[in-house]
């Protein structure tokens, strides 16, 4: 019979294997949690120029089938007068109500396809 071996050491290998797979699953995931989805409020500044500096333009359309330009009421002729009034680049973000009418949406795709602005960001929830 062969005297038993002294135990002396760990073996950490398969340990720093098991810390190198988690931290790349740690790393891929991180790389996909999108910027300021966290809901904060956010502190106002009262500004001359605060409407000229604004890099995105809000389209509201409500379930009871209003329409909002940055939170002000409008009618769809209104919407499309002050949509034609700004840059065919600006940033325009459209949230619609899940319980509006697809009329409603569509004839603010209209309105935008008409004025040819490209540059639309529809906002869903995940």
């Amino acid at each position: 019979m062969k005297p038993r071996k002294k135990f002396d050491q760990v073996n950490v290998i398969p340990f720093i294997d098991i810390l190198l797979v988690l931290l790349v699953m740690v790393i891929t995931t991180a790389t996909f949690i999108k910027q300021g989805v966290l809901p904060i409020n956010l502190p106002e500044a009262k500004s001359s120029d605060k409407k000229e500096n604004k890099k995105e333009i809000d389209i509201y359309v409500t379930k009871d089938g209003q329409l909002h330009y940055d939170k002000d009421p409008v009618s769809a002729k209104e919407l499309e007068e002050k949509l034609s009034n700004i840059s065919k680049d600006q940033t325009v973000v459209l949230r619609s109500d899940k319980e509006a009418t697809f009329q409603d949406f569509v004839t603010v795709m209209d309105i935008l396809k008409k004025l040819h602005h490209e540059q639309l960001y529809i906002i869903t929830k995940e």
